[in-house]
């Protein structure tokens, strides 16, 4: 029997294969289609200090090989989704529920891992492709130095694994990875989405309504699987590979890069019970090549 269990910074996952955030709602949707433990865990919807009612529609652009979405972080904010939303996660579904923050201050960030210390997600992930308004709306995750200070606030107050995700927007990604783990990251995930934008030649107008968005699904993934591979031989910590997953052999090629865990996201958008297909498709690859622990293929890429 093929062994598919992962220690992800301390974390027992069941398997692999987990969401990413914004795509997954608050799991509620989703298990509708399939129950929630197929999966290894799944990312909640990005969290705020307090509630957001997001961007203006439309939000979501159909490309090539993909989506533009500029959602705008819609949700209830974070102490909502620690007081109702995961005692009722907790209370229905046995699998690990990995909490994603967003935040435009460091104290926000701080005050947010504080909150969610106390429940019981199993990690947290903190997205800082957010603007930092205390340095001209710039970007956290664009700048290495910024990165560390963040991670390093932060940390002192995350009882939890504490994962960074990081954004694809930067000239070297290697750099912002090195900075996270520096200030005490225990894990990163990589990539958020790639900023990308669509114009409507009859009313030459964007698509969206915020005009840019994030670009995310298939069109991203060799992006994505290049700086995975990248991020594994810069860190000594797990990494959660994502971008553009559609199948089983998609998960796979994460892994060899360098992934521990791997998301899926667009793909259940057009297959919302896409986890089951790639489930067989990993068993059938291990029992192809003879493996017997999923484990060993782990940043075992053979580079020419």
């Amino acid at each position: 029997m093929a062994k598919l269990e992962i220690d992800y910074c301390g974390v027992k996952f069941r398997n692999p294969i987990v969401t990413a955030s914004g795509t997954f709602g608050f799991g509620y949707e989703y298990n509708e289609y399939v129950p929630l433990e197929e999966y290894g865990g799944f990312s909640a919807k990005g969290l705020t200090r307090t509630e957001r009612a997001g961007n203006p529609a439309p939000r979501i652009a159909e490309t090539p090989s993909g989506i533009l979405n500029s959602v705008g972080l819609q949700n209830p904010g974070v102490e909502v989704f620690a007081k109702y939303i995961m005692p009722e996660l907790k209370n229905s579904f046995d699998t690990n529920v990995i909490a994603n923050i967003s935040g435009n201050t460091i104290e926000e960030y701080a005050e947010m891992a504080e909150i969610l210390s106390d429940t019981d997600v199993a990690i947290i992930e903190m997205n800082i492709s957010c603007p930092n308004v205390k340095h001209g709306g710039l970007a956290f995750g664009t700048n290495a130095s910024v990165v560390e200070e963040l991670t390093g606030e932060v940390k002192k107050h995350c009882k939890k694994p504490l994962v960074v995700k990081l954004s694809p927007n930067v000239t070297d990604i290697t750099e912002i990875a090195k900075a996270a783990e520096a200030g005490g990251a225990d894990g990163v995930s990589l990539i958020n989405t790639l900023l990308g934008m669509k114009i409507d030649i009859n009313t030459r107008r964007p698509i969206l309504a915020n005009n840019m968005g994030g670009l995310s699904g298939p069109a991203v993934k060799p992006v994505a699987i290049r700086m995975v591979h990248q991020v594994y031989n810069a860190v000594n910590i797990p990494i959660i590979g994502m971008g553009g997953v559609m199948s089983g052999a998609d998960v796979i090629e994460f892994m060899l890069a360098g992934a521990k865990l791997v998301a899926l996201g667009t793909g259940m958008f057009r297959k919302p019970d896409l986890i089951l297909d790639v489930k067989r498709d990993i068993e059938a690859y291990m029992s192809r090549f003879k493996i017997e622990d999923i484990n060993d293929i782990i940043g075992q890429v053979q580079l020419n």
